[in-house]
């Protein structure tokens, strides 16, 4: 069996801040079993180093679009069951990721990245209403499932233009002549 080719990737690493913190446990680990000896300060620290990166990189999650499904962390979907895609950025992400959230949503949300897109789904089968993703790429995730960003829709609803040149079929701008 031939396999779909990707159309979108994306792998949500933590960020720079969260292997500060990382270091930062480390050398913590390290100076608490300094008092039993330096060398098992060095390797405690060593290893809860370790262990705290192999956490983060074992559970970073990956969102994949390819012809026939979307793949969002562990949760998997065929494409014939998404509807409406909408990406979100600033208050309207943090809406989506607050007041406007539906308890029994699919999320995969990371804190460290603002941006989200809501993904429509309808299975009648699965109670799952939507799912919340975050996302660095939100334009490009939007517009490889047929989505806009909420601007965008807003504007297409109200019947006028989007107040930018930036469109989602046109991701480096207004062209120039």
């Amino acid at each position: 069996m031939q396999s779909s080719p990707v159309l979108f990737r994306e792998k949500l690493w933590p960020a720079w801040w969260i292997w500060v913190v990382t270091l930062g446990l480390g050398g913590t680990a390290a100076v608490a079993f300094m008092p039993i000896g330096i060398s098992w300060g060095v390797v405690a620290g060593i290893v809860a180093l370790g262990l705290i990166s192999f956490a983060l990189v074992m559970s970073t999650p990956v969102i994949e679009v390819t012809d026939h499904s979307v793949r969002v962390g562990r949760a998997t979907i065929e494409r014939e069951f998404i509807g409406e895609v909408t990406g979100y950025r600033g208050s309207d992400a943090y809406h989506q990721r607050g007041p406007g959230l539906n308890g029994i949503a699919f999320m995969c949300i990371r804190g460290w990245i603002d941006p989200v897109v809501r993904i429509e789904i309808t299975d009648e089968r699965d109670s799952t209403p939507y799912w919340l993703a975050s996302t660095r790429r939100p334009e490009e995730l939007t517009a490889v499932l047929g989505g806009l960003m909420v601007q965008y829709r807003e504007a297409q609803e109200a019947g006028n233009e989007p107040d930018s040149a930036h469109t989602p079929d046109s991701p480096a701008g207004p062209e120039t002549a």
